[in-house]
Formats: structure tokens, C-alpha cells, sequence
């Protein structure tokens, strides 16, 4: 670029709109940081200590230079300041208080001032290009965009987005796809941030979004709202699975996805580098929609545990593999898909479960309640697994039981709140032992038994319990599916068991989040009560 400064004035103008033109950016930037520019290489010729302003003239390209000093009665800074008498000389009607214009000559700048004008010019147009670019992309979020790759910088993609450049990161490409630079290239804008260095545009050839997005530029019944794709989850570049519904009964959703011949999802498979693909039709029924997404496997049962988020599918024996998937990959999309931890397990095993669990609780019903064996079974087989349920339930709905009456479901409701109190009890004496304060039992929503738990823990205070974040207490514990060490299954791969991570203290009791705020703020109200009394004595 030629010197702002030693340019006539059609050269400026010149200037200003190439580099305007160039950038992408408003003509009046240019032409305010060329006058910025100038005005730090004039203060650099007749002293950093004046006032001097620059203007240029859009239109002519005529510059103006001056200094502004005030008009004070007594001059304090000669170079900013000026008396009453002097300023009359400039100005016959200056009076104090005024500010006046004292032009100065055009001046002939070097080239150490020229390269420092550049500079500043250069340093402005920038901002105002990041500026611009951040602007234009800020609410493009969610968008798919095409560009061409400029280069790849340790693994991570740069493109070319035309007005302005993106990364793809190397966890956000579709993995062994090969990126070669001048390709054209498609992304979905996973996030833009303002950054020092400009703004940083992130894009993701990964994201369950991007193939959501694929998929409604292919078949227009999406783009248009007739079908909705309420659900994705990917394996990058080896599967996926989606979840569709359509708004008119007319339309196979399914079918519409795939296309004639499988046109429209082959188009979107290429897209991904060979990504299979379930289309599965989307139900409100939590349980239909896991069968479906279990495809191609066949379920036997689904059994919903709503409060823990978790779901066990019973599949027959030759069908475990299949469910499983290779390294597990068809039930773990499925639960990606759902949204709830799904646990496979075959027939056998859920009948060996179910046996093991209902003769648990007919032991501890018959040595809880002291009744014989038949009457503990009957009371597991009637859906009771917990004294609460038979010491709360409505006498008359637990009379309702065949072979029951009033009298033996007084008895028992009030065996069941004697076996309650003396775990009660139990817990008391066990929590006192581990030396947890009493404080703690006055506080709302903790049992007994949850205090021996927080006593296991090392938390024996009000302190020690003020100090835990909500999230520390009763955060629930993460289910995952994880492999087996053992050998593998006769169908091929190996069987899913679940495996816990730490969690809350409390995350086994179903405590919500209000209920564990409540706990938390009433452990921390003695400290708002020391603070305010040590405020009430400071104040005295």
C-alpha cells in the first residue's frame, strides 16, 4: 500500500476504497484510521504533547491538520493551553472556556512516519475485519456451510469459508477421512467465539447435528416440517442411527428418508465416507422406540426404571450379539438415541435376576415382618419390595389381597413401622458411633441412614456438610456399558455388564436437586448466623 501520508489526494481516495473493496469492510473505517494514522505521525513531528487532529475528506480527498488548544486566564500547559490575549490573535471572538483550531501546515513525512501510519492502518482495518467477520457469523450457528481447505495444522482442518476461515478440529472429523487441501469441503457450525486473535469459528463434520442437517437438504418432506427427525446419534464414519416421525399420516417417514432406490440416504452415506445408517420411526412409547431402536435385533421385553433413566431389554439367547452390536456399538447408539442407559441381558439371565430378587425380598419380608415363607412370597408377588410400601400403603387396598383382611393388614402395616423404627434405630446408634453430630439429624430431608452414609464418608459436621456442593451430595450415579473380561459369547461378541462411577454421597437415595439445596443452605444457616451476629457486635 502506498504512504496515506505522501499521496495526493486522488490517491487516497484510492487507497481507502481499494482496501475497503478488499476487506469487505465500510469505507468510513478505512478513511478514520487513515486520519488516526496521520495524526500519530504528525504528533510524532511537532510533539506527542499537542492536541492535533486530522481530517480527511471523503469525497475530495482535501486533509486537514490542526491543533485545538483551550483558552484558559492562566496557561498551565503551554502545549494544550493558550491565554485569553493570544487566542484573540487567532480568533477575535475567543473567550475562556473556548476551545479553537490553530491550522498547521501540511508536512512532508518520512519514512520511518509512513511505515508507522501503515501500521496503525493496517492494525484498524483488521479489527474492523474481525469485526465484520464476527458479525456476520455470530447467529450462523447450527448452519452447514461449504469451503475449501486451505491447510491442515497438526491434524486440525483449516477452510476457507470465503469471508472468513474455520477449523475442524481433529475430535470433530469423520475418522481415516482424508483432508486434502484445495477440496472442497462441508461442515456444520458447531460454535463461533470472539477471540483476541479474531473470532474462531468451529466447525464439525462429527456433530449428530451435521447429519441431521444432511438429511434435510436431501429430502424436502424435512426441510418443509412434514417430517421431523426427532432423534440422532453417530459412531463417526462407521454408524448411525435416527429417530423420525411425519406430521401427515400419508407419508412414510422411513421410506421418504431413504428415497427411490435409496437415493436420498446414499446421498447423505457418501457425505459421511460410507456412515451406515437405521432410519427408525420415532414413538412417543419409550418402550416401542427402544425396540425399534434395537434394530435389527428382537426384543423380548422392555422393562422403564423412569427414576434412575435406566432401561433392561430382554432379548432371547441368539439374539444377544446382535443386540450388542460389535464392541457394543448397536446398544450404545440406541442409548445415545433414547437417552437412557440400556442394559441387554438374555432371557436366562433376567429369569435368574428376577428369581434372585423376589427370593431377597421374601427373605428380608419374613424375617422383617416375623411371618411365615407363603406370606412373604405373596406380598413380593403382589409388587411389595420395600417395608415403606406395606407400613404406608391404604390398609384397605393392602386387605384387597387374596387370603388378606382387615385385621392381617393392621398387623402387618404395624409390624412393618416396628421393623422400620428399630432400622431407625439401628442407624442412630450406628451414625452416633461414627461420631456424626446431632446437629445433622434436625436437618430436613435426612434419615438415619443417610447420616451413617455421610459418616462413612468423613462427613461428621455441619461444616464438613456445608462445604459439599449440591451435585457432591446427591448427584446420581453414571451407568456405562462396558465388556467383560471373560470369554467371549458363543454368538461372537462379548456381554455388556454396567459399571459405576462414584457419584454423590447420597446419589442412591433419590434425593432430587431442590431437596439437596435445601440440605446444603440449611448446614450453611449457621454461618449466616455467625456472620450477621459478628456484624450486630462490630456495629455496637
Amino acid at each position: 500500500m502506498a504512504s496515506p501520508i505522501s499521496a495526493n489526494r486522488a490517491e487516497l481516495l484510492a487507497i481507502a476504497t481499494s482496501v475497503a473493496t478488499e476487506k469487505m469492510i465500510d469505507k468510513s473505517i478505512v478513511i478514520e484510521a487513515m486520519e488516526e494514522a496521520i495524526q500519530k505521525s504528525a504528533r510524532n513531528r511537532y510533539g506527542a504533547e499537542n492536541d492535533i487532529r486530522a481530517k480527511l475528506d471523503p469525497r475530495t480527498g482535501d486533509l486537514r491538520l490542526w491543533r485545538v488548544v483551550e483558552v484558559v486566564e492562566e496557561v498551565d500547559d503551554y502545549f494544550k493551553q493558550v491565554d485569553l490575549k493570544a487566542a484573540q490573535k487567532l480568533d477575535s471572538d475567543a473567550k475562556l472556556g473556548d476551545f479553537i483550531v490553530d491550522p498547521l501546515p501540511p508536512v512532508d513525512l518520512g519514512r520511518i512516519d509512513a511505515q508507522s501510519a501503515k501500521q496503525v492502518i493496517f492494525q484498524k482495518v483488521r479489527d474492523a475485519e474481525r469485526d465484520r467477520q464476527f458479525e456476520e457469523f455470530k447467529d450462523r450457528a447450527g448452519e452447514v456451510v461449504t469451503g475449501v481447505i486451505k491447510s491442515v495444522e497438526f491434524g486440525h482442518v483449516i477452510v476457507n469459508l470465503g469471508r472468513a476461515e474455520g477449523v475442524i478440529r481433529r475430535d470433530q472429523q469423520i475418522p481415516r477421512e482424508v483432508a486434502r487441501t484445495g477440496e472442497r469441503v462441508r461442515a456444520y457450525i458447531s460454535k463461533v467465539e470472539r477471540q483476541n486473535r479474531g473470532p474462531q469459528i468451529f466447525l464439525s463434520r462429527s456433530h449428530p447435528e451435521f447429519m441431521k442437517k444432511l438429511f434435510a437438504q436431501e429430502v424436502p418432506e424435512i426441510y418443509d416440517g412434514i417430517i421431523e427427525i426427532k432423534a440422532a446419534a453417530r459412531d463417526p464414519g462407521s454408524r448411525a442411527k435416527i429417530g423420525v416421525i411425519s406430521r401427515d399420516s400419508s407419508i412414510d417417514p422411513v421410506g421418504a428418508c431413504v428415497g427411490m432406490k435409496g437415493s436420498r440416504v446414499q446421498a447423505v452415506v457418501q457425505e459421511l465416507q460410507g456412515e451406515k445408517i437405521d432410519i427408525i420411526p420415532w414413538s412417543e412409547d419409550t418402550a416401542t422406540f427402544v425396540v425399534n431402536a434395537l434394530q435389527p435385533a428382537t426384543v423380548s421385553r422392555v422393562v422403564i426404571d423412569e427414576e434412575e433413566s435406566r432401561i433392561e431389554v430382554v432379548v432371547p439367547d441368539d439374539q444377544l450379539s446382535l443386540a450388542i452390536g460389535r464392541r457394543g456399538q448397536n446398544v450404545r447408539l440406541a442409548s445415545q438415541l433414547t437417552g437412557s442407559q440400556i442394559d441387554i441381558m438374555t432371557e436366562a439371565e433376567s429369569s435368574e435376576k428376577r428369581q434372585k430378587e423376589f427370593a431377597e425380598r421374601s427373605k428380608m419380608f419374613e424375617e422383617e415382618l416375623d411371618v411365615d415363607e407363603t406370606l412373604s412370597q405373596l406380598l413380593v408377588a403382589e409388587g411389595f419390595s420395600e417395608l415403606e410400601e406395606v407400613a404406608y400403603i391404604e390398609i384397605s387396598e393392602l386387605a384387597t389381597i387374596e387370603g388378606f383382611d382387615d385385621e392381617l393388614a393392621e398387623e402387618l402395616q404395624s409390624r412393618a413401622a416396628e421393623a422400620l423404627e428399630r432400622r431407625e434405630e439401628a442407624s442412630r446408634e450406628a451414625r452416633r458411633a461414627l461420631g456424626v453430630e446431632d446437629a445433622l439429624a434436625e436437618i430436613p430431608h435426612l434419615t438415619e441412614a443417610m447420616l451413617v452414609t455421610l459418616g462413612k464418608a468423613g462427613i461428621k459436621t455441619l461444616d464438613d456438610l456445608a462445604d459439599l456442593a449440591t451435585d457432591e451430595l446427591i448427584a446420581k450415579k453414571r451407568v456405562e456399558q462396558r465388556r467383560r473380561d471373560n470369554s467371549p459369547a458363543p454368538s461372537g461378541p462379548r456381554r455388556s455388564e454396567r459399571s459405576e462411577d462414584k457419584g454423590g454421597v447420597l446419589g442412591d437415595y433419590g434425593l432430587n436437586e431442590e431437596q439437596g439445596n435445601e440440605i446444603i443452605m440449611a448446614a450453611r444457616a449457621h454461618w449466616f448466623a455467625d456472620e450477621e451476629a459478628a456484624n450486630a457486635d462490630s456495629s455496637q
